[in-house]
């Protein structure tokens, strides 16, 4: 029980520290009403559709309402809605952490590597609670997808009709807008959405008055006589025939009440579509008997397909970063702008901390310990306001050239697996985050940055702050804050952008069909190689509508 405690309390630090408590969570204001959403217990035995989809995320929204213009779909979410919370997680700022926090809508995990993260359980997926950045993918990111490049373009503007807003830059983000520029991040491209070297402006998810919108807005463009969700249904396997060239019939899934129902495929046309996210669609494969035989058969799997690359592959941008108090009043911001390095870095910025009060006397405490000084920081944080009076810059690495994998822990759903993203195994990740670390710190050193300095503060002193805190369950080393190899082992986090494990020409083809099985797709980041762009979830959206545009049309032809 100890452990679990334990294991919550630096998860909480995880996600306080990792998103600065800036980034609403929920929904907007009008919540859709969506007369074809339904609690799973209201599902029938047996019922049939031309698509099932599994997992009303990030793709799975886009991809269903796009096919129910003219066919009969299902999907499956294992999450609730965004839109039924409780008062506590309504979407405003000053309850993000607790919302963060709500297991049902995200579920815990520790990599095998020590890092802490979480996945998305509620309809909507990461974009009901990431940090609400929207870029486009990098052209080399549609070449080698062999993208239509005029479909991704109506694509992505088919998701930023409903729900992509130009952000503000206030005080903080201008002053690290301009540090950027400072430290060499150039040239400045103002607001765009392309993704493109220098220091630009990108847009987001929450509108200008600050409430999120998410994937599950989405499915406003569904067509609601042919489209039904439901809620809390957990699939456990995908039914398969055997032989020669299996194909797939159908899901089981089971509701709240754990009462098992059918869904069927209607004839030869229809199709089973995975997009249960980096880590739930390699499980959902291997649970159904597609994957490596040698994991599978331990656990009592039938094996279908004994396909190794599955769950292989698998990578994680690592993050690292430096909090910076502030003797200025701040206020709170999203992630507004990016610096996108010739190196291969991506430098992000929010404002705002919102910490427990006990981390507020922590920080205020020792900080002036690291500083050897009796200065009394009480102007950090107060018992009656709990948001720490400063920020966070971040880089995080592009790729990464470093890969895992993931490994079932067991044949429930439920359970995590087990993954491994191997953070800096590659020598040249190492050497991009010293660089990206290196040009946070000449942000922080800039003349434009100085107003939101501390003057007794050197960002040797940021560094043993950081270096202190508990990010993750990673041992520390007496050299953390001196060797910026060592700070950027030491400290790495996750800003939930992991992918693989149903690479592209290892596990899916090009039109995203399993190898070997017919009836069979996965859509979804875990068939990328790489994260597209700075931030994944405008791609994603892409790709889900883009998918279901070319789906309709073999359909039709």
């Amino acid at each position: 029980m100890l452990q679990i405690l334990v294991s919550w309390k630096l998860f909480s630090i995880f996600l306080i520290l990792a998103n600065l408590g800036v980034f609403q969570f929920g929904q907007s204001e009008t919540a859709p009403n969506y007369s074809f959403v339904e609690e799973s217990t209201s599902a029938p035995p047996i019922s049939y559709y031309d698509y099932i989809i599994v997992g009303g995320g990030t793709a799975g929204c886009p991809l269903a309402a796009t096919l129910s213009e003219s066919a009969n779909v299902l999907v499956l979410e294992r999450g609730g809605s965004p839109y039924v919370i409780k008062p506590t997680t309504k979407t405003d700022q000053v309850n993000f952490l607790t919302a963060v926090l709500d297991a049902s809508l995200a579920q815990p995990f520790i990599s095998e590597d020590g890092v802490l993260s979480h996945r998305a359980r509620v309809l909507g997926g990461g974009t009901v609670f990431n940090a609400g950045f929207y870029s486009h993918a990098e052209t080399e990111f549609v070449r080698e997808a062999g993208l239509d490049e005029s479909l991704v373009n109506d694509s992505y503007r088919w998701v930023e009709k409903k729900l992509v807003f130009e952000p503000p830059v206030l005080q903080w983000q201008s002053a690290v807008r301009d540090g950027l520029l400072e430290a060499g991040v150039l040239p400045y491209n103002g607001f765009t959405y392309d993704h493109i070297y220098g220091t630009k402006i990108g847009a987001s998810i929450f509108d200008k008055d600050g409430h999120r919108h998410s994937a599950a807005d989405l499915l406003e463009y569904a067509n609601p006589n042919n489209i039904k969700v439901y809620l809390h249904a957990t699939v456990p396997k995908i039914l398969l025939t055997t032989g020669s060239r299996p194909k797939a019939e159908g899901v089981i899934f089971e509701d709240a009440k754990g009462i098992k129902h059918k869904a069927l495929l209607k004839d030869s046309k229809s199709e089973i579509i995975v997009a249960a996210g980096a880590m739930g669609s390699p499980q959902l494969l291997m649970l159904s008997g597609v994957g490596p035989a040698n994991q599978l058969e331990p656990l009592g799997i039938d094996v279908v397909i004994d396909q190794p690359m599955v769950g292989q592959g698998m990578a994680d941008n690592p993050l690292n970063g430096l909090i910076i108090p502030s003797p200025l009043p701040v206020e709170i911001s999203l992630v507004s702008l990016v610096g996108i390095t010739q190196s291969g870095n991506y430098i992000e910025a929010g404002s705002g901390l919102n910490l427990a009060p006990s981390w507020i006397g922590w920080i205020s405490n020792n900080l002036a310990n690291f500083l050897n000084q009796t200065v009394k920081f009480n102007n950090i944080g107060s018992t009656l306001n709990t948001r720490l009076k400063g920020g966070i810059i971040i880089e995080k690495v592009k790729g990464p050239i470093s890969k895992g994998n993931l490994e079932l822990k067991s044949t429930n759903p439920n359970d995590t697996p087990k993954v491994k993203f191997n953070y800096f195994q590659a020598p040249e990740d190492l050497r991009k985050c010293v660089q990206g670390m290196e040009t946070v710190i000449n942000i922080v050193n800039s003349k434009a940055f100085s107003i939101f300095r501390y003057e007794i503060m050197s960002t040797q002193d940021l560094l043993n702050l950081v270096a202190a805190l508990p990010l993750n369950l990673r041992p520390r080393h007496l050299n953390t804050a001196i060797s910026l190899e060592q700070f950027c082992i030491d400290t790495v986090m996750t800003l939930w952008h992991y992918h693989g494990g149903c690479q592209v020409g290892k596990v899916v083809d090009q039109n995203y069909r399993v190898l070997g099985v017919d009836g069979l797709r996965v859509i979804d980041g875990s068939t990328f190689n790489f994260s597209p762009g700075t931030n994944p979830q405008a791609t994603v959206m892409m790709l889900g509508r883009y998918m279901g545009v070319r789906i309709l049309q073999d359909r039709h032809s």
